[in-house]
């Protein structure tokens, strides 16, 4: 599926390797870095230990740690929309949004592995496992708290709107949540796939298009430039979770950090379990009486094949595909020269092209 989206590209485009991406990321990861740090040492000290050990940046014990605080995507889109549409100048003033961007986030990954149960999160024990549920929760409200802070503070003259931009995504973010969450204790035959492809929206590409829409706002793009970008983002962010839940299943726990197969052994209702459960097929009715029950020791190897032979997969990486084709088609409604737009789709190609 990889391949084909990059001989794809967008028009007039040569194939991309990844290369570019990652340089993209790791300079956006320098940029915003520094900002991120000094707003999260601005919390109490007890917010501010947390918050340091879920970047990565201490060890519970408050002591220094060389950590990973993720690869910084949501970021690299603000930075690399204003770049692609007021250049250089325009980049270096999305600094604060790019970071509250992330510290959005981060609050949504923390609130997410408290109610998901997660104890994993970039190969180490999630914060609330090791802080507990009240101490990570609170956390999390104070680095939503930091996000709009920040652009409250910002001089910028795009920065009330883009405050504006990110408070409605938390709200669809939170309504993205409590759809996923409601849709857990549904019987297996009742969740339909455009229900659960809303949800999927809200909860992963409403983000990423707010963060190509305030990478538009801060580079002082027009308003359908900027709709143009949001869009964009949220089609990607779609790509994007599609391929999560596609590694969520058959992914390598070396590679991310997870348990293989721990959606499954949740009886989370993912893309691919969905589109597996309404295919209509044996394998289908399979997979609901395995979903009706609690996971049984020994149960994964039939599920994750009950997934398999009911098209799940399948269904999942062509609608990733089809996704990016909407991403490429989105961004270049605002940057139609393939030059300008490289960054900004070599980051939507990198975020589908990810191994399992």
């Amino acid at each position: 599926m990889a391949e084909s989206m990059t001989e794809t590209g967008n028009a007039g485009t040569p194939p991309l390797d990844g290369h570019e991406a990652e340089a993209i990321l790791e300079r956006s990861r320098a940029i915003v870095d520094p900002a991120l740090r000094a707003a999260i040492d601005s919390l109490p000290g007890s917010m501010r230990r947390i918050a340091l050990y879920h970047f990565g940046w201490e060890h519970p014990d408050g002591t220094p740690a060389a950590g990973n605080a993720g690869k910084a995507i949501r970021p690299a889109f603000v930075l690399t929309a204003a770049a692609a549409l007021g250049g250089e100048k325009a980049r270096a003033s999305a600094v604060r949004a790019a970071a509250a961007v992330e510290l959005v986030h981060n609050f949504t990954l923390l609130h997410d592995d408290v109610m998901d149960r997660d104890t994993t999160r970039r190969h180490r024990p999630t914060a609330w496992t090791v802080f507990g549920d009240a101490a990570a929760i609170l956390a999390g409200d104070a680095l939503q708290a930091l996000a709009l802070r920040l652009l409250a503070e910002d001089p910028h003259p795009a920065s009330s709107a883009a405050a504006v931009r990110l408070a409605d995504c938390v709200v669809e973010l939170c309504a993205g949540q409590h759809a996923d969450t409601s849709l857990e204790s549904r019987a297996p035959r009742e969740v339909t796939l455009d229900e659960v492809l809303a949800m999927a929206e809200a909860k992963t590409g409403a983000l990423l298009g707010c963060a190509g829409a305030l990478g538009a706002l801060y580079a002082g793009a027009a308003p359908g430039d900027v709709d143009a970008l949001d869009a964009f983002g949220r089609e990607a962010g779609l790509a994007f979770q599609l391929i999560d839940d596609v590694i969520g299943i058959w992914g390598d726990p070396s590679r991310t950090g997870k348990p293989a197969g721990a959606d499954l052994i949740a009886r989370k209702k993912s893309l691919p379990v969905v589109a597996a459960l309404t295919s209509g097929t044996p394998a289908a009715e399979e997979l609901a009486r395995l979903y009706e029950v609690p996971y049984q020791e020994g149960d994964l190897e039939r599920t994750v094949l009950a997934v398999e032979r009911a098209g799940g997969q399948d269904w999942t990486q062509i609608q990733a595909a089809d996704r990016m084709a909407r991403a490429v088609h989105e961004l270049a409604r605002a940057v139609p020269d393939p030059a300008e737009a490289g960054g900004l789709l070599a980051l939507a190609e990198f975020v589908t092209r990810r191994s399992t």
